[in-house]
């Protein structure tokens, strides 16, 4: 027991102070006006998005920006009546920027079909700058102007941020800051933001890019079946030029999560995919797991003596780490003591998606099937 107990530690205390800060939470882009002001075209691709589209493109419309912007939704074939609502979001708006409605084409193989609508907004655009913004993502006036300002001052290729995340149900409350939190931890924001580093993430909520930069890459086609697209498309940006990934106070996302079923479809839909379909990465995932969050604690509870001061400060290390997190949401500091918990959920929904991926249902998504056999 102390072996493992001490093994745990010391993964601690190089997560804690050897990895990239990754609790800092942060950093935040503060509101700021651009210097220069290039065209950019706003591209959001939508299926079945009728609830939120119309907070979604009034919020767009109505940025307050000294270039040139030009809107346009990519409607992937929805049957809900996502582009009327749009449509009726834009004529509310006094006199909106130009904006545009395209109607996907049906998905080729080989394509996700966010991607796939992605593409075709890419396409029907001509802007040197791109925001790549999901159908559920509602901007604050300046938030715009801001993403400019940090990519033409800091000379990058591509901004990204994630987003403030609904939070209001008691799942969303449990779940929502240990995503943020975990993927800190899987991304440390500072490893991102290094040239040198070879750590590249993004967050779809948000991404600010050059279209130069996207041609030199491959364009979207370099990652065109890629389920974890902003991730993936960071990767193929980062060797072309430096990028940026911090937190947002100026968007907020509105798709609720209000049961814990919904949290685990969500994080089920892609886990297994981060793990390239393989069940040793699974089982090297989920030994890892074990390790950093139920060893301390069956050492504080079984140990004795070492193991169980092992187990007691490896706890303590997690439940600071955690806190600048927890403070960014506004939620209560008792949450640190369910972490262990919370971890052992979302190990829970990566081991079933894994099942799923077997069972030959593979990840789903608006009425999609992805995967190997889709």
């Amino acid at each position: 027991m102390f072996l493992l107990a001490a093994a745990s530690l010391a993964v601690w205390v190089y997560l804690v102070f050897a990895h990239g800060r990754f609790w800092s939470s942060g950093p935040q882009l503060p509101a700021a006006s651009p210097v220069q002001h290039p065209d950019v075209d706003i591209i959001v691709p939508a299926r079945d998005e009728c609830e939120t589209i119309g907070r979604v493109i009034a919020s767009l419309l109505a940025q307050d920006y000294a270039g040139r912007l030009r809107v346009i939704l990519v409607d992937d074939n929805s049957t809900d009546g996502t582009a009327a609502a749009a449509a009726a979001a834009a004529a509310a708006q006094p006199s909106p920027p130009e904006w545009c409605i395209v109607t996907g084409a049906a998905k080729p193989p080989g394509w996700s079909g966010k991607l796939w609508a992605v593409s075709q907004g890419v396409a029907a655009g001509r802007a040197p700058l791109i925001l790549l913004t999901d159908a559920d993502i509602v901007h604050d006036p300046r938030h715009l102007s801001s993403l400019v300002a940090h990519l033409t001052a800091a000379r990058i290729d591509l901004v990204s941020e994630m987003v403030r995340l609904h939070c209001t149900s008691l799942a969303e409350r449990a779940l929502v800051p240990a995503f943020v939190y975990f993927f800190q931890m899987l991304y440390p924001f500072a490893k991102v933001n290094e040239p040198r580093s070879a750590v590249a993430a993004a967050a779809g909520g948000t991404v600010l890019l050059r279209r130069a930069a996207l041609e030199r890459a491959g364009g979207i086609e370099a990652i065109k079946g890629a389920l974890i697209d902003d991730v993936s498309l960071a990767r193929v940006i980062k060797p072309e030029g430096p990028i940026f990934l911090g937190h947002s106070g100026l968007a907020t996302s509105i798709r609720p999560y209000p049961h814990f079923r919904d949290l685990w479809h969500m994080i089920a839909r892609t886990a297994f995919t981060q793990l390239r379909y393989s069940a040793l990465l699974l089982c090297l995932t989920v030994a890892g797991l074990s390790l950093v969050w139920l060893v301390p604690l069956a050492a504080l509870g079984l140990g004795n003596g070492a193991a169980r001061l092992c187990g007691g400060l490896s706890l303590a290390l997690a439940a600071a780490s955690f806190v600048p997190t927890l403070r960014r949401y506004r939620r209560s500091l008792w949450w640190v003591l369910a972490l262990p918990a919370i971890a052992g959920f979302y190990m829970a929904a990566t081991i079933g998606s894994a099942v799923d991926h077997w069972r030959g249902r593979g990840a789903r998504w608006k009425d999609r099937a992805y995967g190997a056999d889709a």
